[in-house]
């Protein structure tokens, strides 16, 4: 009789509310994007700034486009920290007959047809067996990761004394046929694989 008692309290309505409303939050977690994210820290905004401009100032070997009107890609490798602001950044935006596109990349996928790859924090413990597989290709790869140079990345943000400076692994770069101005350059400490 209790068990009959239970099975009836359950068809009932708070049993049917409260299924009803777990499905309900189930179904917008699903629904909810891993990114972007809302709305990226000063960094970011200023980090976001840099991967424009070096779609500006480097050069890709011709192969690294199908088409003569082929977009250039600028990608982003794991978690987002930019959010919508780097797409808002690139929107309407050209560099030659190539307008300039984000794409993003989930943890562990193969960036294809990417031009600037930002490989993000959260593939810090993936990093060595991601860089070989970057390295056959013509992708400026960037990240702010502690041991990204070391492990043949080409541009590493780094902090210091509240700003913002570049590592640049130019071997590694000539090594992908990418030419970087001397602009970028000027500014920037060269490293070498291997080395901070």
């Amino acid at each position: 009789m209790a068990f009959l008692t239970m099975r009836a309290s359950r068809e009932g309505g708070w049993w049917r509310r409260s299924r009803v409303l777990w499905r309900f939050w189930f179904l917008l977690w699903l629904a909810t994007p891993a990114w972007p994210a809302a709305e990226p820290t000063p960094e970011y905004q200023l980090k976001a700034v840099f991967l424009f401009n070096f779609a500006q100032f480097v050069e890709w070997p011709d192969r690294a486009f199908p088409a003569p009107d082929a977009p250039l890609v600028i990608g982003v490798l794991g978690e987002d920290p930019f959010g919508s602001y780097l797409d808002n950044l690139v929107t309407g935006e050209k560099v030659g007959a190539h307008p300039l596109v984000v794409r993003r990349y989930r943890r562990g996928e193969d960036p294809v047809a990417c031009h600037i790859l930002f490989v993000s924090a959260s593939e810090a413990e993936l990093l060595a067996a991601t860089m070989p597989r970057l390295k056959v290709r013509s992708i400026l790869t960037v990240s702010d990761l502690e041991k990204f140079n070391r492990e043949g990345g080409m541009v590493r943000f780094v902090t210091e004394g509240g700003k913002i400076r570049l590592r640049i692994n130019v071997e590694a770069a000539k090594a992908c046929e990418l030419k970087i101005s001397s602009k970028i350059l000027r500014p920037a400490t060269v490293v070498t694989e291997g080395k901070e």
